[in-house]
């Protein structure tokens, strides 16, 4: 999107206007400063500060302990209540809890739409000055990484990982078919179909949770309809996804069914991984962050295959899917400085390579993913996410969830053959109205 290309205008823009901190009430138990920021408790005043995030299992539990217990050194007069759930749960909790009156003081937040939505309901501390004041910390992390967090030219998150979306491809297989890395759609066909002639399922496909579908929707919904357009339809306040790309985005997809394993629907997206890892399909579209799950696992060479530019797509084929995850503060915590201080120490560049060396996953903070803390694999997964001209955010964080749903259900009873992409995008178009109302 537009907003993305134009990462580093923002950001100038944050630091060179004079803007405050998060205009919700100041509770009774902080003072305020002149400019209106909160005023945290004396230095020797004992502190405890609530972090709620998404990752209950290893290797991810054990980090995040291991880091409040090491902040929680340091800062021996601040305490931090660490509460975790799985992603769905989590979507659901955390909604809730921000609608009370004792929301957690730190949560973890996808990056787009879906953080915007916090800070249109007042729920999300406005960073921009903390960032100011300790530009070094800014600095050190991913300017392209800051922008899905960034509203209205402020700061609203902070990010922790990178991701972007590839397809991972066994090399012995396209070797012994004699196949080159297909670089064009109609290349990418002939390809798949190859595969198929020779008795391999080219793509492995799990879509049980629809979010895996969005990830195909939203690449070739970028690589079919043009930027200025698509910014314009991704607004809940301007949407109308009238372009006829977006129909040809979901043909497109269409095509894709015949090379997928059967009954997609009904299988998850770790067991269409496993059956790449299995050599029992020949390619599949990951996240870079699934490179730590599945290089350990894998006895054949593999490698990465970009999603092939689309003849006659008005999008720009060197942009890639993904997005930053991070964290956001909510607007009435009684400690705004201090939640500060520990996402600066969870995103300090000692954190930050013990995160990527112990966790797998791969961080915003500039350099962390290095010799010391990636394989090969993972350090041309990064590189690939740095270098793309752009990103075009995960399609149901970046949309209105009432848009989202009308999406991934029409496409999910598509892959059924039960739906065309003409129906789906009436219901699409339906949804975006009901939004664009609501925003008024």
């Amino acid at each position: 999107m537009k907003r993305i290309l134009r990462f580093a205008t923002g950001l100038l823009l944050i630091f060179s206007l004079a803007t405050g901190c998060s205009t919700a009430d100041t509770p009774k138990q902080a003072s305020a400063d002149p400019g209106g920021n909160q005023v945290s408790p004396a230095a020797d005043q004992q502190v405890t500060l609530r972090f709620f995030h998404r990752w209950p299992r290893d290797p991810d539990k054990t980090y995040f302990e291991q880091v409040v217990k090491a902040f929680e050194q340091e800062n021996p007069n601040i305490k931090i209540e660490t509460e975790a759930v799985l992603n769905d749960a989590y979507k659901e909790k955390i909604s809730v809890l921000l609608g009370t009156d004792n929301p957690p003081d730190i949560y973890f937040s996808w990056s787009g739409e879906y953080a915007y939505k916090f800070v249109r309901g007042g729920k999300a501390l406005d960073l921009t000055s903390y960032a100011q004041e300790d530009k070094a910390w800014h600095d050190q992390l991913m300017e392209s990484q800051l922008v899905p967090f960034t509203l209205d030219n402020k700061l609203y998150g902070v990010p922790l990982t990178i991701d972007g979306k590839t397809f991972f491809y066994n090399k012995d297989i396209f070797a012994k078919l004699n196949l080159a890395v297909p670089t064009t759609w109609s290349e990418f066909l002939s390809t798949l179909q190859t595969l198929k002639d020779n008795g391999y399922t080219p793509i492995t496909f799990g879509n049980k949770a629809p979010w895996a579908s969005s990830h195909y929707i939203g690449t070739l919904n970028q690589r079919m309809v043009d930027e200025n357009t698509r910014e314009k339809d991704y607004n809940r306040a301007t949407g109308t996804f009238e372009d006829p790309g977006y129909v040809e985005a979901l043909k497109k997809m269409q095509e894709l069914i015949p090379y997928f394993n059967k009954d997609v629907n009904g299988l998850d997206h770790e067991f269409a991984r496993q059956m790449f890892i299995d050599q029992k399909a020949a390619i599949f579209y990951a996240e870079t962050a699934e490179v730590r799950l599945v290089e350990p696992k894998t006895k054949f060479p593999w490698g990465f295959l970009d999603f092939p530019a689309i003849e006659g797509g008005k999008g720009n084929p060197k942009f890639l899917t993904g997005a930053p995850e991070g964290f956001m503060i909510s607007a009435t915590t009684k400690h705004p400085k201090e939640a500060v201080k520990f996402l600066q120490f969870l995103t300090s560049k000692a954190q930050a390579e013990k995160f990527v060396k112990d966790v797998g996953k791969y961080s915003a903070v500039k350099g962390a993913v290095n010799a010391n803390t990636a394989t090969p694999l993972g350090i041309e997964a990064v590189e690939r996410v740095t270098a793309a001209e752009g990103l075009a955010l995960w399609l149901d964080t970046d949309l209105d969830i009432k848009i989202v749903d009308a999406y991934l259900a029409g496409t999910q009873q598509m892959l059924n053959g039960e739906k065309s992409p003409e129906e789906i995008m009436q219901d699409v178009r339906k949804a975006a109205q009901q939004v664009r109302e609501q925003s008024k």
